[in-house]
């Protein structure tokens, strides 16, 4: 009897420190980014944060796309450049897929939210925008490129 207290104290005690352990602890390269959905015509898209948009860019797995005029600069690992009110003419340079993770940023969110209800509209399904923009960016004392 007194061993079994004395395993189930050993078990609930090590399942306390590795639940403590992981309170507070920044997101991890290989955790999922969920962002908050914005419901447009047609669908939705997704905005993230600074630090969500940090977690994702460890393991890049999207299109980055920079859509703001004029050109300010670009957050490093940025893939293109086109000016959100021409996001429709530049459909050849983005995926084919219409399933495929896009991610756009503008200088606030304005203009970026703006192209993201615009894919949505065309049919993309994995469109994601970033919260604040270059701005938050910079604001979280993050570099840019470019500019």
């Amino acid at each position: 009897m007194k061993r079994t207290i004395v395993l189930f104290s050993l078990i609930l005690g090590a399942a306390l420190l590795a639940a403590c352990g992981s309170a507070g602890t920044p997101a991890a390269s290989g955790d999922v980014v969920s962002g908050r959905q914005v419901s447009v015509p047609g669908g939705a898209y997704t905005d993230v944060s600074v630090a969500e948009l940090q977690t994702m860019l460890q393991n890049k797995d999207f299109t980055f796309v920079n859509v703001h005029i004029p050109f300010a600069g670009d957050i490093p690992g940025t893939d293109l450049s086109i000016p959100f009110d021409e996001i429709e003419a530049n459909l050849g340079q983005l995926p084919a897929d219409k399933g495929a993770k896009i991610v756009l940023y503008c200088r606030s969110g304005g203009m970026s939210s703006i192209a993201a209800k615009k894919l949505v509209e065309l049919g993309y399904t994995n469109v994601w925008n970033l919260d604040g923009g270059l701005n938050a960016w910079q604001n979280a004392g993050l570099p840019l490129e470019g500019k």
